[in-house]
């Protein structure tokens, strides 16, 4: 009876036994796939500005003198021609009275010598003078005509300078910092101002050679909207254009200068500012998969590719830019490839899956409009 009993439950044992892998054998679990996209991606580079005037000058003295009257203030908008400073000019006045006194000599003397000339010339048609003496008049004339061109240009030298004296603007614009008050002593060459005309603006920024390369090799040479954003981080509300590129790259720093030009209809931009020019770039036909399909092991990237008989390989890929909520992939995968979509953390190398293929572009605009 008890070696019965015995066979009995080692038959049970073996039963049991034999049906314990059936048991274990699961269901393969169930992941969303997805091919990489390949798509042009847009993205912006900011890159720090200087804010310039279109037009910008500095005010100096071109001759030495006290400031009589400041006619201008601090901030105000001026008109081209309108008076802003005159300067001490007496000492010119009586120079200039002087040189037109010269002049004016230098031409009695001039009409009184061809006069002369005239007379003797009527004299050596009669042989009663001799032509000699007609040559020495002659060249007395002539040098007295010097000396009246000499007084001419003199008296307008003098002139000139006592315009100097009248300070006026240059175009339409405004005022700037006025450093010498009414009374000071001006050197010749003091600044007495700056005016800035800023109803339009540049914005100079530089570019390293890779992305000044990127740039023209994306075809973005043409005039380009290029997006302005402030000090206090706000976008400026007006678009603006790239006009020019310099000739040469900065042999110190690698980089090349890019000018932009921005409408300034509310007076917002002053000359001097600082602030961060902001471009639009394309990346032409880019491998994307989402970051959420991605995982790290020691800083390197890796995503889970499954092949033909549904198992998972871990294989690490590189990335060529991140955006939001993408990798565009340099290296690693093909669009031909399947990954797994998501929920990577709780997949392992060498699983066998259940794949449910799902449109990454359709996941993508779902995920934007969200």
């Amino acid at each position: 009876m008890k070696i019965s009993q015995i066979l009995l439950i080692a038959t049970c044992l073996t039963a049991v036994a034999c049906k314990q892998p059936q048991d274990i054998d699961k269901k393969p679990e169930s992941f969303q796939v997805i091919n990489p996209l390949e798509r042009d991606m847009t993205y912006t580079s900011e890159y720090v500005a200087e804010i310039q005037s279109v037009r910008y000058v500095e005010v100096r003295s071109k001759i030495k003198g006290f400031i009589e009257k400041n006619y201008v203030d601090e901030g105000q908008t001026v008109k081209k021609g309108q008076l802003l400073f005159s300067l001490s000019f007496s000492e010119f006045e009586k120079e200039l009275q002087k040189a037109e006194a010269d002049y004016k000599a230098s031409l009695a003397d001039l009409k009184a010598a061809e006069v002369e000339l005239n007379n003797v010339k009527h004299l050596v048609e009669k042989n009663i003078v001799s032509k000699p003496e007609m040559d020495v008049l002659q060249a007395k004339a002539n040098a007295l005509k010097a000396k009246v061109e000499e007084a001419v240009a003199h008296k307008e030298q003098v002139a000139l300078h006592l315009s100097f004296a009248q300070i006026k603007a240059p175009y339409d614009g405004i005022i700037n910092r006025i450093p010498h008050k009414m009374g000071s002593l001006v050197e010749e060459g003091d600044m007495l101002t700056s005016i800035s005309d800023n109803r339009e603006i540049f914005a100079y920024f530089n570019l390293s050679e890779i992305d000044y390369l990127n740039y023209i090799s994306n075809g973005e040479k043409k005039a380009q909207n290029v997006e302005l954003k402030l000090a206090n981080n706000e976008t400026y509300p007006h678009a603006g254009k790239i006009e020019t590129i310099e000739s040469e790259f900065d042999r110190e720093t690698g980089n090349i200068a890019f000018r932009a030009r921005f409408p300034n209809p509310d007076g917002l931009l002053k000359h001097g500012a600082n602030g961060k020019a902001v471009i639009n770039k394309v990346l032409k036909n880019a491998l994307v998969i989402p970051q959420k399909s991605t995982f790290e092991i020691q800083d390197q990237l890796y995503a889970f590719v499954v092949n033909k008989d549904n198992i998972l390989r871990q294989r690490k890929i590189e990335p060529k830019m991140r955006f939001t909520d993408f990798y565009a992939v340099e290296s690693g995968l093909t669009k031909n490839d399947r990954i797994v979509f998501e929920g990577v953390e709780n997949a392992k190398d060498g699983d066998k899956i259940e794949p449910v293929a799902i449109d990454l572009a359709e996941a993508m605009s779902s995920d934007e409009q969200d």
